[in-house]
């Protein structure tokens, strides 16, 4: 299901694998720390065809990492940190650079809980 918040699309994870078939043009990025991939673990995108990058909010210059990724803004952009709120606000701030995102609303945690694919 798929609910707007703030004019930036809401995905929740049961849901994820349905959505990835209307396109293949979606990357997944996980904004969480560094701390958090290594106690809760990484989603493991690539078992669903989906590339993902790991780039940490926190930073200040969160904005020009990002764009050293070199993403082509025709690619649909889901964002991820830990439940949601720190995906939502980059998500936001990507959609003002001319992208287009659609926040994990339950974040990794709802990842986990519907059995989709991660590392450890």
């Amino acid at each position: 299901m798929i609910r707007f918040n703030s004019m930036i699309k809401q995905l929740i994870s049961k849901d994820i694998k349905i959505y990835l078939q209307s396109n293949s043009k979606k990357i997944l990025l996980d904004v969480r720390t560094e701390e958090e991939w290594k106690i809760y673990g990484k989603p493991d995108a690539k078992k669903l065809g989906l590339k993902v990058f790991f780039l940490t909010i926190q930073d200040e210059n969160f904005l020009k990492e990002f764009k050293s990724l070199s993403i082509n803004k025709d690619f649909e952009i889901l964002t991820m940190c830990k439940i949601g709120q720190r995906s939502q606000f980059v998500a936001q701030l990507l959609e003002k650079e001319g992208y287009i995102c659609v926040n994990i609303s339950d974040g990794f945690d709802g990842w986990k809980s519907s059995d989709l694919p991660c590392m450890y």
